[in-house]
């Protein structure tokens, strides 16, 4: 005897009655926002750096002597000291070439500090416990921009004996704070520009419009226009060109209230759904419920009583019972009138519905068009 259960989902189609979403954030709407917080000045961005260096001091967890990297990267340092140790006569398990990365600033100068990145580009094991040697840190144009140098901070572990092995996330990569000397600057290296473009974050037509009327209205003149859905060029006077940190300070401090665009985000994998509260859904009625289908196969056995001795075409026979039983909730939901998201969250709490049920409600509604807003799934 064996049993199967199906359970169908049925968005808009089936018993029990529905709202909208369940397990809903409702975001805040509304209110004006700094200039500063909606984008930057085009411009302003970070440089990547990256370099070769060399740790050592590693217990026995480096590259294997097998490296010919290693073995010539190692050759070239002590060449520098007056010691010729040819490649091939190297042999250390205690050094390891690694991958050296940073960040620079916009309007970093001369002697500030970086956050450096390692990472093994070898076989070595671990960097646990080692030092980074003196690296250059290299912009695309090939110039050096900052010296990287220090012991490195690795937030992880691997032990070996007799083929054990005991391991703490990724050994292999780690950091080195404050590890790095910016030796050229890239402040101040150009005059002050007549003209600056703010870059939105999130671009819009309409946000762009109200934020150059806004800089416009607290300037009193047209320095703004809106040249895109992201950009806005913004005159700089000529008062404002010899104290240009004054000017975009005043700039960034301007107040507008950003249009947003509805949406809906639903993640399915984790079940999470996130919309704002002024999610608009028009009148729509929503029938939605759990239809149960269930297969239940008995098997007996038919074999002739009573008969001492049959003939040759009588025999046992086994039969296969099949029932199906379908099981439907009644109940119908109807969602009156128009409304927010928000409106409907509490009355969603109240039916207790699953998250999962609502992703299914969700993209059905968007499909009858009563949901008025991008539905982004995950």
């Amino acid at each position: 005897m064996g049993s199967r259960t199906f359970r169908s989902l049925c968005p808009a189609a089936c018993g029990l009655a529905l709202l909208l979403a369940s397990a809903t954030v409702a975001a805040a709407t509304g209110g004006a926002m700094r200039v500063k917080d909606l984008g930057k000045v085009q411009g302003w961005r970070e440089n990547v750096l990256v370099g070769t260096g060399i740790v050592t001091g590693l217990a026995g967890t480096g590259d294997s002597p097998g490296s010919r990297a290693t073995r010539q990267a190692l050759s070239n340092v002590l060449a520098q000291f007056h010691l010729t140790v040819p490649p091939e006569q190297v042999i250390s398990r205690n050094v390891a070439v690694v991958m050296v990365s940073a960040s620079l600033p916009p309007f970093a100068r001369e002697g500030d500090t970086l956050d450096v990145q390692v990472a093994s580009s070898g076989d070595a094991r671990s960097l646990v416990g080692g030092s980074l040697l003196l690296a250059a840190l290299r912009g695309p144009d090939g110039r050096v921009y900052a010296l990287a140098q220090g012991p490195v901070s690795v937030g992880g572990h691997r032990y070996d004996a007799n083929g054990n092995v005991v391991q703490k996330n990724h050994p292999t990569a780690g950091s080195v704070p404050n590890g790095a000397i910016v030796e050229v600057g890239i402040a101040g290296a150009v005059p002050p520009p007549a003209q600056v473009t703010f870059v939105l974050a999130e671009p819009d037509y309409t946000t762009a419009d109200r934020v150059a009327t806004a800089i416009n209205a607290r300037f009193g003149a047209p320095l703004a226009r809106a040249r895109d859905a992201s950009g806005i060029e913004v005159e700089v006077p000529a008062e404002g060109r010899g104290d240009l940190v004054r000017f975009l300070a005043r700039l960034q401090d301007v107040q507008v209230e950003p249009d947003r665009r509805a949406r809906v985000v639903v993640n399915e994998r984790t079940g999470t759904v996130v919309a704002g509260g002024d999610v608009r859904i028009s009148r729509v009625a929503i029938s939605h419920g759990d239809l149960k289908v269930s297969v239940t196969n008995q098997v007996t056995a038919s074999q002739p009583s009573f008969v001492f001795r049959t003939g040759p075409g009588v025999g046992t026979a086994i039969l296969n019972n099949t029932r199906v039983e379908v099981q439907e909730p009644e109940g119908l939901g109807y969602v009156a009138g128009a409304g927010t998201v928000s409106d409907l969250v509490q009355a969603l709490a109240r039916l207790k519905t699953p998250t999962r049920d609502v992703i299914s409600i969700l993209r059905a509604v968007k499909a009858a068009g009563a949901l008025h807003a991008d539905l982004v799934i995950q």
